[in-house]
């Protein structure tokens, strides 16, 4: 690994110990050597620059989830050390609502979500970052209604005029991050996948997934078979029937003792314009950040792991039909 710390073997390697030693070691600090001063955080909830503004955000979560452990399940990852390298790290995170913060008051319940980050890191930096986490699962596992905690972020930052907008293509940053992955099979097998089924042919879905397939999708929408996958994304599509499916960046990987795999981050940006799990039709101008994990068995596809922000979408919603009025069902 030319240009990184030789305790790190490889980039999974890399990516999996500086996760551990930040969040479960405690070394918030160590963020200033592993991540630019001038990094780029692009989440749902909107962008974050600066490797302070990261050490402050961590500092939060773990003041809220003190016994938060990160579990990396995955780590796909493309490119190599002369050029830099990109990883989309799946991880899962488990640990007790014990402080105040995003989530309100502490609840004293335990919650496990998944995330995935998409890292860009050359010479032991991490430089440009995606990131998106299931925060409509963890609401749930608390007790708390997603569209109801979307409302009161928005209160919290000072209603509808003056509150923090999500993500959008307009809010992006430009980093020094400029590939779009690799182009090994199972990757572009992938994100062709995910195109036929953004464009409603669903049928896919029965000739392309196992008929065994665990799926796992945002807001516990998770289940075995490929009635599970087809429902989670027809109620994905038909909330957002004529936004813009966007692919951005696709990885394929082909590893010894493991799995043909694939990371795909994507995107729908467009309006609300149709019934779904966001209730009735409002309009409201959306966009998505999703990132997918598959890997495939000898029958077809047979797990997939998808992240996008359920409550960034809400967010959205809100900020355009008004925070006190309730979509209908």
């Amino acid at each position: 690994m030319k240009g990184f710390d030789p305790q790190f073997t490889d980039l999974p390697d890399y990516i999996l110990k500086i996760t551990e030693e930040i969040w479960e070691g405690r070394g918030l600090s160590t963020l200033r050597r592993y991540y630019a001063d001038d990094v780029i955080m692009r989440t749902p909830m909107g962008v974050i620059r600066g490797n302070e503004a990261v050490i402050n955000g961590t500092l939060a979560t773990i003041a809220e989830f003190p016994d938060r452990q990160l579990f990396g399940e995955d780590v796909i990852w493309s490119g190599d050390d002369e050029v830099g390298f990109l990883s989309s790290h799946r991880i899962l995170s488990v640990g007790t609502h014990s402080g105040f913060g995003f989530f309100g008051a502490p609840t004293g319940r335990r919650v496990a979500a998944r995330a995935i980050a998409d890292c860009a890191a050359k010479d032991n930096v991490i430089y440009d970052e995606w990131l998106t986490r299931d925060t409509s699962a963890m609401a749930l596992q608390l007790g708390l209604d997603p569209m109801t905690l979307a409302r009161a972020l928005i209160e919290k930052e000072g209603g509808k005029a003056s509150a923090k907008r999500p993500f959008s293509p307009e809010s992006d940053v430009t980093g020094n991050y400029r590939s779009r992955g690799n182009d090994i099979s199972c990757g572009s097998r992938l994100a062709d996948l995910l195109t036929r089924i953004m464009s409603m042919d669903f049928a896919a879905i029965a000739q392309d997934y196992d008929r065994a397939v665990k799926t796992e999708h945002p807001g516990l929408r998770s289940g075995w078979g490929r009635a599970s996958a087809d429902a989670a994304w027809v109620t994905l599509r038909s909330s957002f029937p004529s936004a813009l499916f966007a692919v951005h960046h696709v990885i394929g990987r082909i590893d010894a003792r493991q799995p043909d795999r694939a990371a795909v981050r994507w995107s729908l940006t467009g309006s609300h314009d149709g019934f779904g799990a966001y209730g009735a039709p409002t309009g409201a101008p959306v966009h998505i950040m999703g990132i997918t994990h598959a890997e495939w068995g000898p029958w077809g596809l047979n797990r997939e792991f998808t992240v996008f922000d359920e409550i960034a979408i809400w967010k959205q919603i809100l900020l355009h039909t008004g925070a006190h009025e309730r979509p209908m069902a």
